[in-house]
C-alpha cells in the first residue's frame, strides 16, 4: 500500500483507479479501528511519522462525495461520514460531540462536546472537554485531560512535517492551544492559555541561567504563559513565550486539577 500512496500523492491521475481508491479506505479502515497511525512511539521513546499514511489521508478528500447528512432538526453537508458505534466501542459521547471516520477513539474515552478530526488517535482513560477540538492526525495518549476550549493542532492544511503529540498522562489547561507538530512530554502540565507553536520559545527559568526549547515540552513540565523582549525596526516589544516554572512531583497524583499543580509551585489561580 505504501507503494501506491506515494505513487498517487506524485500522480492525482492515479486516483480514478480502483486499486488507488481501495488502498486509500482500507488505510482509513485501520485508522478508525486503531491498527495504524500516523505517528507512533518507538522503543526508544522517540516517535516515529508514517508520512505515507498522512499522504492517504489527505488523498481520501478528493475521492469523497458531498453528500447531505441529517440529524434530527440539523442538516449538514460534508464529503465525510462520522464514527459510529460508541456503545460497542466503550466510548462516552455527550451531545453534541462529533468525531470523524478514520478517528480512532479507545474504549473508556470520554467525549465532552468536542471535535476529533480524521486520522486523530485517542488513547484510553482520556477526556476531551466542552469546545476542545483534536485536529487530523494529531496523537493523544492515555490519561490526558484536554480541558475546555483546548485546540489541538492538525496536520493537514496546511501539511505539516510531524502531528502534535500529547502523551500520556498529560493535562492541557483551558484554552490552550498546540499546533505544527509539538510534542508535550508525559505527565506535562499546560497552564491556562499556553499557545506553542513550532518556533515558540519554551524556557525553562527553573535554573540559575535559562534554558530553551522549541517544539517540544519535557516530561513531568509546568509551564505557564510568558513573554520577553524582542528588538524591531520600531522598538523593543514584549513576544509571547512558554515558561517551564518547575516539575510536577512524583507525589502528584496523575489526576490532578491543573490548579494543584500550579499551587505547588506558588502560582496565583
Amino acid at each position: 500500500m505504501i507503494s501506491i500512496i506515494e505513487a498517487a500523492w506524485n500522480n492525482r491521475e492515479l486516483l480514478q483507479e480502483k486499486q488507488t481508491r481501495d488502498a486509500i479506505a482500507s488505510i482509513i479502515e485501520e485508522l478508525d479501528k486503531g491498527r495504524l497511525r500516523v505517528a507512533e512511539p518507538s522503543e526508544n521513546g522517540e516517535w516515529v511519522v508514517n508520512e505515507w499514511i498522512k499522504k492517504a489521508v489527505i488523498l481520501y478528500f478528493p475521492i469523497r462525495n458531498m453528500e447531505t447528512i441529517e440529524v434530527g432538526p440539523f442538516e449538514f453537508h460534508d464529503k465525510m461520514a462520522l464514527k459510529t458505534g460508541y456503545k460497542e466501542l466503550g466510548i462516552r459521547v455527550v451531545p453534541p460531540a462529533v468525531s470523524r471516520y478514520g478517528a480512532y477513539i479507545a474504549p473508556s474515552v470520554i467525549l465532552m462536546p468536542s471535535y476529533v478530526n480524521i486520522g486523530a488517535y485517542v488513547d484510553s482513560g482520556t477526556m476531551v472537554d466542552t469546545w476542545a477540538t483534536v485536529g487530523s492526525c494529531a496523537q493523544i495518549g492515555k490519561d490526558v485531560h484536554l480541558s475546555g476550549g483546548v485546540g489541538i493542532g492538525g496536520v493537514l492544511e496546511p501539511v505539516q512535517a510531524a502531528p502534535v503529540i500529547i502523551e500520556d498522562g498529560a493535562f492541557i489547561g483551558s484554552r490552550c492551544i498546540v499546533v505544527e507538530g509539538v510534542r508535550v512530554g508525559k505527565e506535562a502540565v499546560l497552564g491556562a492559555n499556553v499557545v506553542l507553536t513550532k518556533s515558540t520559545k519554551i524556557i525553562d527559568v527553573t535554573g540559575e541561567s535559562p534554558v530553551e526549547h522549541i517544539g517540544f515540552v519535557p516530561e513531568r513540565s509546568v509551564v505557564i504563559p510568558g513573554s520577553y523582549d524582542k528588538q524591531f525596526p520600531a522598538g523593543t516589544y514584549q513576544v509571547p513565550c512558554a515558561l517551564i516554572i518547575g516539575k510536577r512531583k512524583a507525589s502528584t497524583d496523575l489526576k490532578t486539577s491543573l490548579n494543584d499543580a500550579l499551587r505547588e509551585h506558588q502560582v496565583a489561580v
